[in-house]
């Protein structure tokens, strides 16, 4: 036979427990007439009496003795699951794409912070440089990405801004080819990034639209880019977010005042339908801390 509603059952088990209409509505929150009504659909579904009053007091019948024990079984049960399911979405595994640069030169300094203030998430990080589609790739929970914030049926929370500017070795500047000021970019090699026109936007705001430089250098990959001009292959165009060690150690320089406001920056995505799941909420507040602590001061153009 089909399962009469939840509602009624509820209601059923309640009233058994209490042996009162009055108390079992107090404890579901609703009217003694609703749990009155609720229980006789359910003994007209069943076609059997579940009470009867004797004496001004609520008893059971025999079908109703012989009921309640699977009732309240199945809703310890069913209190069991959501209980389970919960703690799920609570803890267990949060699996994020990232690219290779992002995650190896700002993530992965950072993310022991995470694991210390939630150890019941477990983490997995696949790396790769295309935009997971969260439809078909269903066992990603979140992505972090470089943009502008709009990706179709997504929610996007921005959570770290970011600037472009040129950054070479020290090493550079000591040679024979001086960089005093961005005229001196013509004789040096400009390192970039596939896919996007830093130095051109760049050189334009510094009114040098016409510059050509000895040589240029492009790369797939950003952070291979970056490799290059630590290396004192060239000039790079770096996002700023992640060239913040090399800055501070010493290892890369950044040239001149001028910065490209990023209208680009990180944003951590995941499907609408499970964007305040537990463990996807926990990260995000954690990822936008650490994003509000390292914001760059921009140049304005």
């Amino acid at each position: 036979m089909q399962i009469p509603p939840l509602n009624g059952l509820r209601a059923f088990e309640a009233a058994a427990r209490h042996l009162s209409f009055t108390r079992a509505a107090e404890e579901l929150n609703v009217t003694q007439s609703a749990i009155s009504h609720q229980i006789r659909t359910l003994e007209d579904r069943l076609g059997i009496r579940l009470f009867r009053r004797l004496n001004q007091a609520l008893v059971l019948t025999d079908a109703g003795q012989l009921l309640l024990p699977s009732v309240r079984d199945a809703f310890a049960r069913l209190a069991t699951g959501l209980e389970r399911v919960m703690e799920h979405e609570r803890s267990g595994v949060l699996t994020m794409s990232v690219s290779p640069s992002f995650a190896s030169r700002w993530l992965m300094s950072r993310i022991g912070r995470f694991r210390a203030r939630h150890p019941e998430i477990h983490l997995r990080i696949s790396v790769s440089q295309h935009e997971i589609d969260f439809e078909r790739e269903a066992d990603i929970d979140i992505g972090l990405r470089h943009g502008l914030g709009v990706w179709e049926g997504l929610r996007a929370d921005r959570f770290l801004d970011d600037a472009v500017f040129p950054v070479c070795s020290p090493a550079l500047l000591q040679g024979s080819t001086p960089l005093r000021q961005p005229a001196d970019l013509r004789h040096h090699v400009l390192v970039e990034e596939t896919g996007h026109s830093y130095w051109a936007t760049w050189l334009a705001m510094a009114g040098l639209g016409d510059l050509k430089p000895s040589s240029e250098m492009v790369f797939d990959e950003i952070g291979i880019a970056i490799e290059a001009a630590e290396n004192g292959q060239g000039i790079a165009m770096a996002r700023g977010t992640l060239v913040l060690e090399e800055l501070a150690s010493g290892r890369l320089t950044r040239l001149f005042d001028l910065a490209l406001p990023g209208d680009f920056g990180y944003y951590l995505v995941c499907p609408e339908v499970t964007a305040d799941r537990p463990k996807i909420t926990a990260f995000r507040r954690w990822i936008m801390e650490e994003g509000a602590a390292d914001r760059l001061t921009v140049t304005p153009p």
